[in-house]
């Protein structure tokens, strides 16, 4: 997990620019009053509406189909069932500073981003770095500096990922190896930990991270899933770290915004869809509201734990099927901002899997204290204040807790669960099939990544290229 701070703003919603739908797709275009993004208020149509393509979503995958299928010269049409843009990615503010609700870093090995920043003009900047780690000793915890810190956990990582770099020889063609990938698709992280020889110490160490990432128990995330990252980052559990070490300025939402003004996409924020339907070369979307639109193509660009709560005519296939029954994104993400007071320096801090707080991060420093991002374990009941500042005193010895904002992602309808880390088997079970075209109707979004898949924006780019490649050929 990132070791580093968080500044950015909330969505523009009103920046964003609007076109009329032109083109009907097999059936004829009305004039209908179009949403104003800026009152995010959606209303039912009368009659049925027509364009170039449908996103269903606002996030990163649908704003990149948006922009690209734009500059094809088409005219896409976004459906957002939430009242705000950017789906897992969400910039606030808390206790008088700029943060991040979901997604919240970036890293230097991550190009399709790093591209999109140059394109828009948006710098970045390095995030808050510990002066000490805090992590699970044989009797209570134990502070060891930053270097002996990641000196130690670099070794142990490389233990736990040990043989990835031949199953992942070339991490961007995560099926490149799929004979090797045979045997170690199938295990969990916990059941790695299980065959390493460590110490209840060493375990702990390690389980606290796979933990974080699995959403509870390790049993939940695939070893391939990690796997797969460790080798994206060059190979190293340090270099890994680096992969959450920036932030975009304006926040993660920055992009994001950009990238939807050039789209002049006609987004309907409030705009929940139930049905979609294809027949005769047309794709119907109906919303909850009852309004109607068709278009030759429809991109489904939402995290895949919701994909069941959309009723899909033909059905699903078996491996988009698969994916939003088993879940991609993770079932226990709560992230919770805590403004903490005290002497303690801005440290990481880490407990072993069942603690009620897995991991602490230190993130910007206030007139009052210090911003840290919690990450909790599902024993830890965040509506109580009492167990929650207690879990926190337990890291941070001596700190004192002045409030705290907590996002329980799994519980947000329209997420499902928070970022996505495949299960087992899930790799070679759901790839490429997770990738093809359902007919005319098209997927993306970062679950379902080759490359940077599930917890970054990365991945959620990659298959926005990928899904408007699709659309396009289809119109």
């Amino acid at each position: 997990m990132s070791f580093r701070r968080t500044q950015s703003s909330l969505p523009a919603e009103g920046r964003l620019g609007r076109r009329s739908l032109l083109k009907a797709a097999g059936a004829t275009a009305v004039g209908a009053t179009l949403l104003s993004a800026t009152t995010g208020t959606a209303r039912a149509a009368a009659t049925t509406e027509s364009a170039d393509v449908i996103i269903i979503g606002a996030g990163y995958a649908g704003g990149t189909v948006a922009r690209e299928l734009a500059l094809k010269g088409l005219k896409p049409l976004v459906l957002e069932a939430q009242n705000r843009i950017g789906g897992r990615v969400f910039t606030s503010t808390y206790a008088g500073a700029e943060v991040e609700i979901g997604a919240g870093w970036l890293g230097p090995q991550q190009p399709l981003i790093h591209k999109e920043l140059q394109r828009y003009g948006i710098s970045f900047y390095e995030d808050v770095v510990p002066e000490q780690f805090i992590l699970p000793g044989d009797q209570g915890f134990q502070t060891l500096n930053p270097s002996d810190a990641v000196t130690t956990l670099d070794q142990l990582w490389g233990e736990f990922y040990s043989g990835s770099e031949n199953y992942f020889e070339r991490p961007y063609d995560p099926l490149y190896r799929a004979d090797l990938l045979k045997s170690v698709d199938p295990l969990s992280l916990a059941d790695r930990l299980g065959q390493l020889s460590l110490s209840p110490t060493e375990k702990q160490w390690l389980n606290s991270e796979t933990s974080v990432y699995s959403g509870g128990p390790s049993s939940l995330g695939a070893l391939t899933a990690m796997a797969q990252w460790i080798q994206l980052a060059g190979g190293t559990y340090g270099d890994y770290t680096t992969t959450m070490s920036l932030r975009p300025e304006g926040g993660m939402i920055a992009v994001l915004q950009k990238m939807l003004a050039e789209s002049k996409a006609d987004i309907r924020l409030n705009s929940p869809v139930k049905k979609v339907t294809e027949s005769g070369g047309v794709v119907t979307v109906e919303t909850t509201s009852g309004a109607t639109f068709k278009a030759p193509a429809v991109v489904v660009a939402i995290p895949t734990n919701v994909w069941k709560n959309i009723t899909f005519n033909p059905g699903l296939p078996t491996a988009h099927q698969r994916a939003t029954t088993e879940g991609i994104g993770i079932p226990h993400a709560t992230k919770v901002w805590v403004h903490v007071q005290g002497n303690t320096p801005p440290s990481v801090a880490q407990a072993g899997e069942g603690s009620p707080i897995l991991m602490m991060v230190p993130q910007v420093k206030t007139s009052k204290g210090r911003l840290y991002v919690a990450f909790t374990g599902p024993s830890l009941n965040v509506g109580n204040a009492s167990a929650f500042k207690s879990a926190v005193q337990q890291l941070l010895p001596g700190s004192t807790v002045l409030e705290y904002r907590a996002m329980e992602w799994a519980k947000q309808q329209y997420t499902g669960g928070g970022w996505g880390l495949r299960r087992p088997d899930q790799l070679l079970g759901l790839f490429p099939a997770i990738e093809e075209p359902h007919g005319r109707i098209l997927f993306a979004g970062g679950d379902i990544a080759k490359g940077w898949h599930g917890a970054f924006i990365e991945g959620a780019i990659e298959s926005g290229f990928r899904a408007a490649g699709q659309a396009a050929e289809l119109v």
